[in-house]
Order: C-alpha cells, then structure tokens, then sequence
C-alpha cells in the first residue's frame, strides 16, 4: 500500500469513527427514563428519611445520596388508582372524572407518558401493579355494555375483548410484564425474548418477579433509550415476604413492621440490581430515576397488628411519621411520600430539596428531557432546572387536591385544607405542620386560599367542592385533629 492510499485508509477510518462517536453520542444525549413507583409506603420508611431505624434501605439511600430527596414531594391522591392516573398522565386526575379507585379506567382518549416518549424514539417497558382499567363501574357499563346495567356482575361478564384496549400493552408501553401477585400479562419472558402476548404464572415472591422484569427490560433494551415504569406492588396488603428478606429483621415488632420492612428490603435488593445492571452496560450516568410511592401508608388509625393471614384490608406495617393521618386522607401523611430523583450526569449529588414538588412533574419533565414540545394541558413542570439550580423560586405557586369529600391548597408552605364543613390552615414546613391549626390566626389567607381551590374546582369533571363528609372521614379527622 502506497502513501497516498495509507492516508486515504487512514482519512475513512477516522470519519468512521467521528460517525460511530457522533452516532453514539446522539444515542445518549436523551436519558433512559425509570419511574419506581411503591405502592402504600409511607414518608418515614427510607432510612435516609431519619424518622425511624429498623429499616435497612441501603441501595435507595444511595440513589438519594447520589441525587436529590425531596422533603416536599407530592402524590395527587391518597389513594392507588387515581395517583396513578395523575402519575402517568401528568394531569390532576379529577379534570378527566377518575376521582377514586372502583369508578372508571383510565379514558382512552388520554395520553400516558409512554405513548408520548414512543414519538421521541423510546422504548417503553412496565411491570408490576396497573389498577387503571376498572370497568365494572356504573358509567362503563352504561355507555359500553348497557345490557349488563344494573345486574351484578360475575366473573366472565366482560369479554376479554372488551377488557384488552385498557391494559399497559395497548397504553403505549412495548414491553410488558403486568401484573400484581403470580399471574402476569405478558409479551417477553426472563430470559430475555420476545413471545406472543399471553397470561403466564409465576408463583415466586413477587416483588423478586417484579425486579426481574425491569432488571430483563434494561438487558433488552440498553442499547436505545427507555422508559421504564416499575410499579412495584409492596408493601401494600396482602402482605408476604420470604425468609430471605424475613431474617433481616430479628427482634421484638410489630408482625406486620416485620413483614412490612421485609417486602421494602426486597424492593430495596431490586434498587440495587437495577442500578448494577445500568452500571454493567455503562448507562447509569445517563439515567434518570425517579422513586416515588403512590400515596401514604393505611394505618387503620390504631396500627393493630393482625395476623399476616389476614388478607383484607388492615395496616401494611408502614409509617408516615412525622406527619399527621394516613392514606384516603389529604393531610400530609396520606399524600407527602418519599420523592428521590437521581440522574448522575447532569444533577448534584446528595442535594435535599424542600420546595414542593408533585408527581405531575414526572410527565413533564420525561417529555421535555426526551426532546418533545411542552404539552400545554399537562399540569405538572420540568423540575431538572430547579433542581440543577438553574431556576430560583417554587416550581409550583400552588397544588391542589381532591378526595372523597375532603379538599386541599398548597401554596408556598401554607396548606388550606377543608373535610366537609370543617376547615384548616396549616404552615406545613414548621415543626408543628399540621399539629396546630392557624385559621383563627390568618383567617384571610384561609379566605384567599379557599377561593383560589374552589375556582380550580369548578372546571373538573365533577365540579365543586364537598360540604358533606363521610363517616370514614369524620373518624379520621376525629381521631388525629384535635383543633
């Protein structure tokens, strides 16, 4: 080979390279996405929290250590299906009539996250707990089997047909591993390859099943980017564990602490493979995690330890602690819940965040990292800047809230909070949050506060804010409000 055709080699390899570095680079300048979403965990179980130390969450601990824990951050509602909705939708739930578990799946006509990022050349994979495709609510049956109105259903009654547009594979995501306990609608196995869509089971413990999944997801597909939402089904009832995680937690508790502590151990275990996985393929720097729980722990008021075969609904041994009540409440311990972001490239590492942020901001910020316009009807924002400290102030001037009868303003460290006819106001980020009740004091700004909730309220599905209360309500304003 002469000169000129060594330095004509050598010219075609080099843009080769430049092409491939150029290419790859492409490739990474959009981050893989993963939401890990637990299901009734409540604000004091993360170590890292500092509320209690019989847990042992090492690996999310890191994930806060080497990204930012919010001290502020919101669910849109103490409950599993409609925070899902408003988790995945980025919009308060109410605008589109999913207020509460058990009354409609989640519309069709709206857009989740995963059918947005797939416009921006994701991938997209979930696995674990869905609870969006309820359908045996009056309405549904009314306007798509009116022939079954007002019968009782059974088992049966609706076609799997009819039942198949509402699940996860027809929601945007690729690939699927949905389901809750050992039975799994799926289209790809554990080993890695792509298989017709079909129920399986797998009777193994299932938050293991669940990390085997995402932990799957990410070997598939570490080559693209993703999003990937793993909606873990614990510690949420009916509580199991194996005596792998059981043995962790010797001594003197509660049963259900046992086994609540275990079940977030697991998850804790699936954190940590998770991210050995993104390191293995050499992508966790360029991933941004979210760890975030659907709503606070249920108490039940008393905490009683039930026997762990009880299967129905009871405590599921988490804590809400500092804060005041529990899940189906809008007090701060059914909707603050623990809230990491981590994504090593571009956040600080080890940052506490107290500003108030909401899992609206989820949709919002995964759209705008991915490269797509703002979507002006989405509710949440794009928190990387004010994390990154590129944006000063709140990113929220206010939240809002509404639950069965109750209803909620935040804005700035104030918190309206109304429960039928009876009424609240709170600074929230005093040691007192919601132990003292400032209306007496500022009744202005409780005034200000009310009219800026219920004009909000007046352009949702159900319009309006309740001045009833249920019975479930007044018992749990009863028994932790004592103003």
């Amino acid at each position: 080979m002469n000169l000129i055709e060594t330095k004509y080699l050598f010219a075609v390899i080099c843009f080769a390279l430049a092409m491939f570095n150029g290419i790859k680079g492409f490739a990474q300048e959009k981050p893989n996405i993963i939401v890990i979403f637990t299901d009734d965990h409540g604000f004091a179980d993360l170590s890292i929290q500092g509320q209690f130390f019989d847990m042992k969450t090492p690996h999310i601990d890191q994930l806060a250590k080497e990204g930012i824990r919010m001290t502020s951050g919101y669910i849109t509602a103490p409950q599993c299906t409609p925070s899902r909705a408003g988790l995945l939708t980025g919009r308060y739930q109410q605008e589109f009539g999913l207020d509460e578990n058990g009354t409609i799946p989640l519309p069709l006509e709206e857009k989740i996250i995963p059918q947005r990022l797939k416009n921006a050349g994701y991938v997209t994979g979930m696995t674990g707990k869905w609870h969006l495709n309820y359908l045996e609510g009056k309405d549904w049956i009314e306007k798509n089997m009116p022939e079954l109105a007002g019968k009782e259903l059974k088992p049966g009654d609706i076609p799997f047909s009819k039942q198949l547009p509402y699940l996860p594979s027809e929601r945007g995501f690729d690939d699927t591993f949905y389901g809750e306990m050992i039975n799994y609608w799926v289209n790809y196995d554990l080993q890695g390859n792509s298989i017709k869509k079909q129920f399986i089971t797998d009777k193994r413990f299932r938050l293991d099943v669940q990390s085997d999944a995402a932990v799957t997801f990410i070997k598939r597909n570490h080559d693209k980017p993703f999003f990937f939402y793993l909606a873990y089904f614990g510690p949420h009832v009916p509580l199991e564990a194996t005596e792998k995680y059981l043995s962790r937690f010797p001594g003197e508790m509660p049963e259900r602490r046992r086994y609540c502590l275990a079940m977030l151990s697991a998850i804790d275990d699936g954190v940590g493979r998770i991210v050995n996985t993104l390191r293995e393929y050499d992508i966790y720097d360029n991933t941004l995690i979210f760890f975030i729980s659907d709503n606070g722990a249920p108490l039940y008021f008393t905490k009683e330890d039930k026997p762990i075969s009880f299967k129905g609904g009871a405590w599921d041994g988490s804590l809400n602690d500092p804060y005041v009540g529990e899940k189906g409440m809008l007090s701060e311990g059914g909707i603050r819940v623990p809230f990491i972001v981590s994504w090593p490239n571009e956040l600080p590492k080890g940052i506490v965040y107290d500003k108030a942020v909401s899992s609206l901001d989820v949709a919002a910020t995964s759209i705008a990292l991915a490269g797509l316009n703002p979507i002006k009807e989405l509710d949440g924002v794009n928190i990387i800047p004010y994390l990154k400290g590129d944006k000063k102030g709140d990113p929220h001037e206010v939240l809002y809230w509404r639950f069965w009868d109750q209803s909620a303003i935040r804005m700035g460290d104030w918190k309206f909070l109304k429960s039928g006819k009876r009424e609240f106001l709170f600074n929230v980020e005093t040691d007192d949050h919601e132990k003292v009740n400032l209306i007496l004091q500022h009744p202005n700004k409780a005034k200000r506060m009310k009219k800026r909730l219920e004009k909000w309220a007046e352009n949702l599905s159900n319009p309006g804010i309740s001045e009833e209360e249920t019975a479930v309500e007044k018992m749990g304003y009863d028994f932790y409000f004592k103003n």
